[in-house]
């Protein structure tokens, strides 16, 4: 019986995200050795990345936060304050 909750399962295409069917959709359009490996390549990624329990998105959030770092403050990096620190001041 279906539910209600199970309204937001994702979207599949045979073992991995439905978003790689826009990749096997343009290997069928650009058939080339090298279209396939293309291919073949990012469904290990996105099956990959569903192993670790990510799906794109979160995976790409992810890479962001790995590059940018944890600290996203409120205020624009033109109004934040720099560190201070008052035990190292020099002496007279």
């Amino acid at each position: 019986m279906a539910h209600w909750r199970d309204t937001y399962k994702p979207a599949r295409f045979f073992f991995v995200d439905a978003n790689a069917g826009v990749v096997l959709l343009l290997c069928l359009l650009h058939i080339k050795v090298w279209t396939f490996c293309t291919a073949f390549a990012v469904l290990l990624l996105f099956w990959w990345l569903e192993r670790l329990g990510l799906n794109f998105i979160s995976a790409l959030r992810a890479l962001r936060t790995w590059f940018v770092g944890d600290l996203r403050p409120a205020r624009p990096p033109r109004m934040t304050r720099g560190r201070i620190d008052y035990d190292r001041r020099p002496v007279p």
